[in-house]
């Protein structure tokens, strides 16, 4: 078993997806694997947290739609109310928040401070362990769910 580390995990809706846009903007960075990351320092005692976006089992990026535009393409469709370029729920399942560069923080305060980053509570806090989280998602090539793996890990 890898490090533990505390997480927040909320599952992926269209009204979680507009809320990240709101409060965050666009990620920071973006992943041919899906993921959209913000780096934001609002955590317990202003640290910086990793807010990161997972994308679902065997991702596809929908054609016509890069890399870096496809959060805010999703995103801008919603809140003007007009269909996206694929549903919310087949290019995403879950959005996490932990400390970004390892800092150790208990998952209580963390919640705290991400639903009141976000506007949101979690579904999901506790310690997870990323490392084997990753290790069975690169076995996979991608065709496993990291939400859900993380919500396993979370009891939840």
């Amino acid at each position: 078993m890898g490090r533990l580390v505390a997480s927040c995990v909320w599952r992926v809706d269209d009204a979680l997806v507009v809320s990240l846009d709101q409060r965050f903007g666009e990620p920071v960075d973006a992943y041919v694997n899906g993921s959209q990351v913000w780096l934001r320092d609002d955590g317990p005692g202003g640290i910086t947290l990793e807010w990161r976006l997972h994308p679902v089992s065997g991702f596809v990026r929908p054609p016509g739609v890069s890399t870096y535009d496809l959060f805010p393409s999703v995103a801008l469709a919603l809140a003007e109310g007009v269909a996206p370029p694929a549903p919310v729920t087949g290019l995403w399942d879950g959005l996490e928040a932990f400390a970004a560069y390892g800092e150790e923080v208990e998952p209580a305060p963390l919640a705290a401070a991400s639903t009141s980053a976000l506007g949101r509570p979690p579904d999901a806090v506790g310690l997870v362990d990323h490392e084997s989280v990753g290790d069975h998602w690169e076995t996979t090539a991608g065709h496993t769910s990291i939400a859900a793996a993380l919500f396993a890990q979370l009891g939840s």
